[in-house]
C-alpha cells in the first residue's frame, strides 16, 4: 500500500504558484520530488488544477534568433537585485 502523502502549506503554495506560471504536470512533480498523479490529485483537491484565466500565455518561441551578448532585455535580467545593476554590458576585448 502507498504511504500516504502529509502535505505542506509550502508544497501547496509552490503548486498554486507553478500552475499560476504555466508549469506542467511534469515539472511541478519533479520539482516536489512527488509522483505526477499525486500532485494531480493535491491540486485538485486545493483547486489548482487549472491556470486561472488571467495567467500568461506560454509564448512559442522556438523559432526565435537568439540575442546578442549584452543585449538590455537579457542583461537587465542577469543583474538584477546584484551589484552589477545599471552598469553596462562591457564585452570581452574592448575598452569603454
Amino acid at each position: 500500500m502507498p504511504r500516504k502523502t502529509v502535505w505542506t502549506d509550502g508544497q501547496d503554495t509552490q503548486i498554486r504558484r507553478l500552475r499560476t506560471e504555466g508549469a506542467a504536470w511534469d515539472l511541478i512533480a519533479l520539482a516536489l520530488g512527488l509522483a505526477r498523479w499525486t500532485v494531480i490529485e493535491r491540486a485538485r483537491a486545493i483547486g489548482a488544477e487549472r491556470p486561472p484565466a488571467h495567467a500568461a500565455a506560454i509564448l512559442d518561441e522556438e523559432d526565435r534568433q537568439p540575442l546578442p551578448a549584452g543585449h538590455a532585455e537579457t542583461w537587465g535580467a542577469i543583474t538584477r537585485g546584484t551589484g552589477l545593476e545599471n552598469v553596462p554590458f562591457k564585452a570581452p576585448g574592448t575598452r569603454r
